[in-house]
């Protein structure tokens, strides 16, 4: 965690860029319910109420680009395929409990 507030350009490139690869509501929710453990395709989009096939492909395709999930799949007749947390992605969890933390905090 950061001590103290900083602006520097270093600092706002970093929170840009992490940001982008967060993009959007469902990208976080799509993480927090992977944090949970390895899930499938059809699990993830039961548990994201709203969300369309189409947009769950690609939000997990950009996670998975960025090295914050990983795909696993399996040589099934049907494909069998599965999404996990990286290192790089576990490593948000500290995000996700400040985030909470200030949500609770403000109500």
């Amino acid at each position: 965690m950061l001590d103290r507030c900083c602006t520097c350009e270093k600092c706002c490139a970093s929170i840009e860029k992490t940001l982008a690869i967060l993009n959007g509501k469902w990208s976080f929710l799509i993480l927090w319910n992977i944090y949970d453990g390895t899930k499938r395709f059809s699990q993830l989009q039961k548990s994201l109420l709203g969300i369309s096939p189409k947009t769950l492909s690609l939000r997990l395709h950009e996670l998975e680009k960025n090295g914050v999930i990983s795909k696993t799949i399996y040589p099934e007749i049907p494909p069998r395929v599965e999404y996990s947390m990286t290192e790089k992605g576990n490593k948000l969890k500290d995000v996700f409990a400040a985030l909470i933390e200030w949500d609770n905090d403000s109500n």
